[in-house]
Order: structure tokens, then sequence, then C-alpha cells
């Protein structure tokens, strides 16, 4: 008899249940061989469909097959898979077979489930045929394991790489079935080596005093590139070339050590566009995914959706979220890129924007990162965190890629810093309306409107960015911000924290409102970030009416104006350690709990208390800004049902903003938004050319990040 995994595919043939089996299990197993388990992973990809056995399985399958409705789908088919695993020494790597289209599950909820009676007994039937169909699985020898495989949280991250490893080999042999694609061209990384090379030598010689002190940082790129994997720092003045310097660095040592891919990750998206466009120059648009909510995979080819979920390219471009979420997830979707980086670079840019409140398990999953699954890590920034002083990250063996940076912070210092106390807006527009380009960044949307109109009062036409533009207006408004300044021509931006970590803007002077003193530090990289003038001004101002959202942030703001009432040189390296240290002694570095979770196994709720941002808001689709009868059309297609959301939503990306929930109630009752799906709403209000979004409740002192 012969038993079937799938009904007919696009060649018309139902795949036999023992082929997809054994080809899970090998492309499982080549994927656990970064991470030196291929042993482990071959057997949960024997294991994981053999419930699909079962009879009232078969019969659900035949009955698809022929048209007409089956009464149920039969019994669950993974639990004759979880119980084989347990038996044949997989032990809590179970959870994997469990969890492979469900998510990850925790183990009291895996040991209640599997004592199931009625359900045990349906997969008794399953696991007798498929001894009979398969009879090699009675004699699948034990899983080799790795030494640590003892310390509970390496064997956290451990099942996670081997559940990413199946679920990714699943989905791959399943879509091979249904919709057979040809082969993904090769993009090896000598030939990007290559091309890397042959771009950067296109520069010719240093210039000049900042060209020299790229190339020298470059330099050091290439001669640490030679060092074994691990933990690497890369700590870069703003203006050092740390994008390409960076990539140079990875890229030798990924072919120096056998590595597979290069990761980037930033923390905005913003700065995902800006990165993915430079090496997109460097590498062409095949070598490099850009991974994040406003990528536009739609209507590109098959694989490059695919990578887009799976990261099987050579060069990632992800944000921070993107990454650091999916190493945390419980679900199959977000979790099957994870085994991707095993064996990879993974640059972490701008790591200074990790938050406080979960460095303990973010820095603990980063370490285990070089330790068990030969990744390298590199901490890129002009604004190095001191980590060191985090307990889960003391003596994590971390290398300086460029020795002595500091020197190079005294060369390239571009901005002088002045701390001053209260101004009131009307105070700060009139002294902005003196200067023919400067940029002010507030802590929060309020704050930008209120200065805004400050100015407009004075007769000024000031430029705006924050979230409360949507993502097609804040990209034309950079672009016109860096004609102006490129051009010499008057500009005055209003900005939140959107503009502080990697984009490329260039004022002669910027006003920054008091806050965390990291951020206060990026802002400076806005300020004479080409070195055009002798010295740049960067004035840190205390709002007299501002605000400054609660918790962390306001914590963070009170350590850095002490840190400032001392003195402290901003300028060095050293400056800014006093400020970590006062930081990580009043924050809780670990304040959700979230390493006691994973110690005992509990995914789900691991997932649920790890986000980097908390977002508990609603995407709002904005159609007054362009593009209006298209927006119009896809609305309408998500609330009819037609065709696929997760694709309308990719495109509709640009021209949403979120909008917190606890705000969105009242504009529903003041007719500003009407809802389409559950979570999705259309923006009946206002949408200005300078504000964005406006008619806000009258308390919006929202916080942006």
């Amino acid at each position: 008899m012969s038993y079937y995994a799938h009904s007919a595919g696009e060649a018309g043939e139902s795949q036999v249940l023992s082929a997809h089996l054994w080809q899970v299990a090998r492309l499982a197993s080549a994927f656990a061989e970064s991470f030196k388990c291929s042993g482990a992973a071959l057997a949960l990809g024997l294991l994981h469909d053999v419930g699909k056995y079962h009879p009232d399985f078969q019969h659900y399958l035949k009955t698809s097959q022929l048209g007409g409705a089956a009464r149920k789908r039969g019994p669950d088919h993974k639990m004759a898979g979880t119980l084989l695993a347990t038996q044949r020494g997989l032990g809590l790597a179970a959870l994997a077979v469990q969890g492979h289209h469900g998510g990850l599950t925790s183990v009291a909820d895996l040991k209640a489930w599997l004592s199931d009676a009625a359900l045990r007994a349906e997969a008794e039937k399953a696991m007798h045929l498929a001894l009979l169909d398969m009879p090699e699985m009675a004699n699948m020898p034990a899983p080799g394991w790795p030494d640590n495989i003892n310390d509970p949280y390496y064997a956290e991250t451990l099942i996670r790489f081997l559940y990413s490893a199946l679920v990714d080999a699943d989905y791959l042999d399943t879509a091979a079935h249904f919709h057979p694609y040809a082969e993904r061209p090769t993009q090896p990384l000598g030939g990007l080596w290559e091309r890397f090379v042959a771009h950067h030598d296109s520069f010719g010689a240093a210039r000049s005093q900042v060209d020299q002190v790229r190339s020298e940082i470059y330099e050091h790129c290439l001669a640490a590139a030679t060092q074994p994997p691990g933990l690497f720092r890369l700590a870069v003045p703003t203006g050092g070339g740390k994008t390409l310097s960076g990539m140079a660095f990875a890229l030798k040592h990924a072919l120096e050590h056998g590595l597979r891919r290069v990761v980037v990750a930033v923390p905005y998206i913003s700065i995902t566009e800006q990165t993915a466009e430079v090496y997109r120059t460097v590498f062409g648009s095949q070598a490099v995914l850009e991974h994040h909510s406003q990528a536009q995979e739609v209507g590109e080819d098959a694989w490059a959706r695919l990578g887009a979920e799976n990261w099987d390219a050579p060069i990632i471009v992800t944000t921070t979220v993107q990454l650091l979420e999916s190493l945390f997830a419980n679900k199959p979707q977000r979790a099957r890129k994870v085994h991707r980086l095993a064996g990879s670079v993974i640059i972490l840019d701008e790591v200074q924007s990790l938050p406080v409140h979960l460095l303990d398990p973010t820095l603990d999953m980063l370490k285990r990162l070089t330790t068990g699954f030969g990744a390298t890590v590199v901490f890129s920034t002009a604004t190095q965190p001191a980590f060191d002083l985090i307990p889960t990250f003391r003596d994590p063996a971390i290398r300086d890629i460029v020795p002595e940076a500091q020197r190079y912070y005294a060369g390239l210092q571009r901005v002088r810093y002045e701390v001053r106390g209260e101004s009131d807006w009307p105070e700060l527009a009139a002294e902005m309306r003196q200067q023919k380009q400067a940029l002010a960044i507030v802590n929060t949307k309020r704050d930008a409107m209120t200065m805004l109109g400050a100015l407009e009062e004075l007769g000024q036409q000031p430029l705006h960015l924050s979230t409360q533009l949507c993502g097609a207006h804040r990209r034309a408004v950079l672009a016109t911000v860096k004609e102006r300044l490129d051009a010499g021509r008057p500009c005055l931006l209003v900005a939140t924290q959107v503009v502080e970590a990697g984009v490329d803007i260039d004022f002669p002077i910027v006003f920054r409102a008091m806050g965390p003193l990291d951020a206060i530090i990026q802002a400076a990289g806005r300020c004479n970030r080409e070195g055009r003038l002798s010295e740049g001004r960067v004035v840190v101002f205390e709002p007299k009416e501002g605000h400054t959202a609660p918790g962390f942030y306001r914590t963070a703001t009170d350590e850095a104006r002490t840190i400032l009432a001392l003195g402290v040189d901003l300028n060095t390296l050293e400056g800014v350690r006093p400020y970590y240290e006062r930081l990580y002694r009043d924050v809780d570095t670990d304040a959700r709990g979230i390493q006691a979770l994973r110690k005992r196994l509990d995914y789900p709720e691991v997932a649920h208390r790890f986000r980097l941002i908390d977002d508990d808001s609603v995407s709002v689709v904005v159609a007054s800004y362009e593009r209006r009868e298209w927006i119009e059309q896809q609305v309408e297609a998500l609330a009819g049902h037609r065709g696929s959301p997760r694709q309308i939503m990719r495109e509709l990306q640009p021209y949403i903003v979120n909008v917190y929930r606890h705000h969105a109630g009242e504009y529903v009752n003041r007719g500003l938004l009407a809802e389409v799906n559950p979570g999705l709403y259309w923006w009946n209000g206002q949408y200005d050319g300078i504000r964005g979004l406006v008619s806000l409740p009258n308390d919006a002192a929202s916080f942006v990040i």
C-alpha cells in the first residue's frame, strides 16, 4: 500500500510520504551541519510527519484529491512523531516535532499533551504502519549531543535551531512538491569579495584627512578578519566609513573561516533601506536581500520571496527587531530563518540602540551564537556601550577590530557640544530662524508639533520627520532635505529620534532636547557629518514645556543630565562609560524575567515577552498622501477577502502609520478612523503635507523610536 504526505501538486502526482520524510530529513540534516547536530536533525525530519500514516489522514488526503469534502482532517498528525522522538533519544527536542506547524510550546504543555490517552492510542496506529512502511525507523541510532547539552541556555537555543532547520526543510520540500521551481543561482562569497575589492580600489588614493582615517580603519578590518570566529567590537567614529569597512571584515572573515553569509542588522527601517542600497551598488541586487516590513518583495521572482522567509542569500540586510525577535520567536514563519545564522557573520549596527531592559537575554543569546553555533558577531557603532558591565556578558572574550580606536575619534572630532538650561519653544524657534540650515530633534511627536508651530509663527516653512508621516512621505522629505543641504539652500528640519541613527544628513548645527546620552551622541552624527566645517555645534537644551516618555527613556534622560553636569567629553570613548555604569546599575537588564523562562523552556511566554518595541498599536492606511485610487483598491480587496492579505499589506506598508491602540477608539468616535479589518484602519481625518496625521488627541505625547 502507498502512503502519501500531500495531495497532487502541479505535476499531477501525490507526494509519497516516505519520500517526503527522507527529503525533509536530508535537508534538515544538511542545515544542522553548521551547528554539529546533523544526526538529531535527520531524526526529527524522519519523524515529523509519521502521524500521516494514520488511515484517517490518508482518507482525508484521498477525499481532498477527489474534490470531496473531508469530514475532518484526522487525528493530530504530530503526536506519533513526537512520541517516537522521545523514544529514540531526542528528549525535549521532540518539541520541534510537536510544534512544526503550530509553534514551539513549553515543557509543561508537551508533557500534558503526551499524557492524553486517546491521542496516544491513535498515534500508536500510525506508528505501527510507519514502521511497516519504513522499517529503518526501528534502527535509528541515538543522536549524538554536544558536550555542553546540560547547559540549560545552550539546550534552549539548540532546540530553537533544530526547530528552525526542521521547519525550513519541511516548508521547502512541501513548496517544491506543489510549485516546482528552478535551482536558485548561487552567489559565492569569493565572487562578491572580488567585486567589493574592485569597488574599493576604484576610489583611488586617500585625498583628505577623513579619507586617510577611513583607509586606515579599512586596513584594520582586513587585518582582524584572519582572527578566529567569535565576538568582535567595531568602534568607528561617525564619518569613519564603518558601513563598508565592516562589510570588508565580514566578507574576508567569512572566506577565511568557511562561514556562509553576512547578516547586517540595523535599528530602523530608514537605515535598512539606506544600507541595502549601498550594498546593492557594490554587489548587485541579486546578492543582497533586504528584509523588513516595508521591503517590496511582491512581484519579484519566487526565490526573492522565499529568501525573505528563510534568509537563503549571501548578504542579508534587516532590522534589529527582525533579527532578535526571530531568535526568540516560537512560531514557524518567524523561526524558520534562524538556522541560517549558524556559521554566519552577524553585524549589529548602532548596537547602542538595544533596549536596556532586554540586554541580559539579548547578550546571552548573541554570545551563544558564537560559542555554540559557529557564528561571528560584530558590535558596530560610534557609541560603544559598556556591555562588559552586564552580568550575563562579563568576560565574553570580545576583540577590538580597530586597535586604539580612540585616536581616530580625536582625528575625526567634528562637533562641539553646548549644554544649556531651559528654553521655551518660541526662544528655540527664534534661534533656529537665525540659521540657514538647522536641525532640531525632540523627544515626542507632540513636542515636534509645538516646535513646528513656533517656527511657522515666525514665517518659516520647516520640514518635519517623525512616524506621524507614512513611510513614503518620510522618504520624500528626507530626499528634499538632502537636496537642499547639498545645494546650500535654506533648510530647517524638526524631527523625532527617527533621524538619529545612520540617516545620512549633514547640518552645521543640531539642537537636541535633553535625552539619553547615546541619543545625544547619535544626534551629533547628523552635525558636520562630512567634516566640511572646522567645527559643528550640537546644542543640548532643556525644553521648558517638553515631554519625556516614562519608564526607561526618562530614567536614561535623568542619567544623561547627571553625567553632562560633570562635564564629560562626549567626543571620547571613555566619556560615555560613566553613563552606562549608572544606567546598568539603575535599570533591570532582564526586567521581563526572560532568562528564567528560557531556563524552563517556556517558548510561548519568551516570545510574548521579548519585544524590542512595545508595539500595542493598530495600522492606519493613509490614502491622502498619494496614489489614492490604487490604495483604495487595495483596501477594498482586503475588506472583501480578495487576493493575498500578506502581499497586499506589504504593498501598502509605505502608506501606513501605526497609531497606539488606546487612541484608536477615540479616533473612531471622532470619525477619524474606520475599521477595515481587525487591527487595520482607514484614515478619514486630515493628512497634512508637513505634519502627516493631524487632529491627534490632546494628550498624544507619543514616544517615537
